[in-house]
């Protein structure tokens, strides 16, 4: 594990030389040298250059070794996903966009997803996989109860990868990529915040000193099926009644307006409705923005968070963002609040693919061909 976290530190930038590591991980200096060579020797990690001086020698700076290797991304949602392939410090450097219909069932989901990362690694060695589910995913890669994936309940996503790809795995819920992919953006002055992912379905992590808390079966931050009051007798897909899903997510929106007699096919025709004043949508996003920032301020209280962080597409809808900040310094304390960040995520649409490369570092990599 130790090399692994060293290799995070370092392609994450928290840490640049073996004195940064030292104060960050609270380790000998020595010990810190010793784990530094072993990957220095094995090709993982570099040195580039000198740092500045702090009245001592000029530290040697350290990085991720690209090589030839890559890492392989695929963040998928409901309609559609992105695949990319990504150098060796975890940024994207080719991106496609997939159609796919997440409720086909896994094995024609990730033929496709499978088909399209052989195509865009094209022969080079494979140093790592990650993918993003747009449901549940436990410590071992197994779907758990999906609400919006049929046929995805129980199956091990992590052994059907690893039974065509002979490379290290990542098998994540979406949204605990979006938050790693938001550390990474953030680098290290965001260290303890909650990222919601506020799309068709709605989605929520929790980023603990700058890594992920996947809690004891690896579903901590799951808010979607926390019943609320103004959810009623509203049935949900999860089998439940007046979920927050049924309420404030984006699928939830799209029917309630077509109820109104507004035409829409999905949440990004939401938002630009929103942006173009229709009163009926943007009544019906305030009244979401409102119940999100309820739930969110039991957790903000209970976490006293950095930060809380909205992605997805919703996130991009100003309204719907305000309505939630303002329960939130209605419902917090004063001390949570007082230097509280509430806004829209700056990692962008690249979010997950840049929390995959982040993770799959994480964990450890082999070092590339010589």
């Amino acid at each position: 594990m130790s090399a692994a976290q060293i290799m995070g530190l370092v392609a994450s930038g928290q840490a640049t030389s073996r004195a940064e590591l030292s104060r960050v991980l609270g380790w000998a200096p020595s010990t810190v040298s010793a784990h530094v060579q072993e990957l220095l020797d094995s090709g993982l990690l570099e040195e580039s250059g000198e740092g500045s001086s702090r009245g001592g020698r000029r530290p040697r700076l350290l990085s991720v070794r690209d090589g030839d290797g890559v890492i392989l991304g695929a963040d998928l949602g409901g309609h559609h996903g992105r695949v990319a392939v990504l150098d060796g410090t975890g940024r994207p450097q080719r991106i496609e966009d997939i159609d796919l219909d997440i409720a086909a069932g896994p094995a024609p989901v990730l033929e496709r997803v499978a088909e399209a990362l052989g195509e865009l690694c094209a022969g080079r060695p494979v140093r790592g996989i990650g993918v993003g589910l747009p449901g549940p995913v436990g410590l071992t890669g197994v779907v758990v109860g999906p609400s919006r994936m049929p046929g995805w309940s129980g199956f091990s996503v992590r052994d059907w990868l690893a039974a065509r790809f002979g490379a290290p795995l990542v098998v994540e819920n979406d949204a605990n990529l979006m938050a790693m992919g938001e550390a990474v953006a953030r680098g290290r002055e965001l260290r303890d915040f909650v990222f919601i992912k506020a799309g068709t379905g709605v989605g929520a992590a929790v980023v603990t000193d700058g890594r992920l808390h996947r809690g004891a079966r690896g579903v901590a931050g799951d808010i979607s099926h926390l019943r609320v009051p103004a959810g009623g007798d509203q049935p949900c897909s999860c089998g439940n009644f007046g979920c927050l899903e049924t309420i404030a997510s984006g699928a939830a929106l799209v029917a309630a307006v077509r109820r109104d007699g507004v035409a829409v096919r999905n949440t990004a025709d939401l938002v630009r409705l929103a942006h173009d004043g229709n009163p009926t949508v943007t009544t019906n996003l305030r009244f979401a923005g409102r119940q999100l920032g309820e739930v969110l301020a039991t957790v903000v209280n209970f976490f006293n968070p950095q930060a809380v962080i909205l992605g997805g597409a919703l996130s991009g809808c100003d309204l719907f963002v305000a309505a939630a900040r303002g329960v939130l310094y209605e419902r917090c304390l004063p001390l949570t609040t007082q230097e509280l960040e509430i806004g829209e995520s700056t990692a962008g649409p690249d979010a997950g693919l840049l929390g995959i490369g982040r993770l799959v570092i994480d964990q450890g990599m082999p070092a590339p061909a010589s």
